[in-house]
């Protein structure tokens, strides 16, 4: 059956000796603890570096930015790139539909106006 335990999982179960409660107790309050502590250490770190960033200056920041955009890989770049520049162009064509759409309209009205003169 597959409850039963292998000849190997018996040896293994005979060669430990059972530790008592108390022990076994104290190495799971232990190893909370630690878990507990690294958890904490990474929080501070992490508003630590936070606070540094806000207190870095301009220029700084700028540098820190063109590195860590230099360490992404190319294929990453070009698809961010690329993404950029398909924003930029749809705005465009929003803008000049826009600017089309009020020139028609300015066109209009002067030609309007011009009749009502003669």
């Amino acid at each position: 059956m597959d409850t039963e335990k292998s000849d190997s999982e018996k040896s293994e179960a005979a060669e430990q000796p059972r530790k008592p409660i108390v022990d076994q107790m104290t190495d799971l309050a232990a190893q909370a603890a630690g878990t507990l502590a690294e958890t904490a250490v990474k929080a501070v770190a992490k508003r630590a570096k936070k606070a540094v960033a806000k207190r870095m200056s301009a220029p700084v920041k700028k540098a820190a930015k063109a590195v860590a955009q230099a360490t992404k890989t190319p294929q990453k770049r070009a698809k961010k790139a690329a993404k950029k520049r398909a924003k930029k162009e749809k705005k465009a064509v929003s803008k000049n539909a826009k600017r089309s759409s009020k020139k028609a309209t300015k066109k209009r009205s002067k030609k309007t106006s011009r009749k009502s003169r003669r």
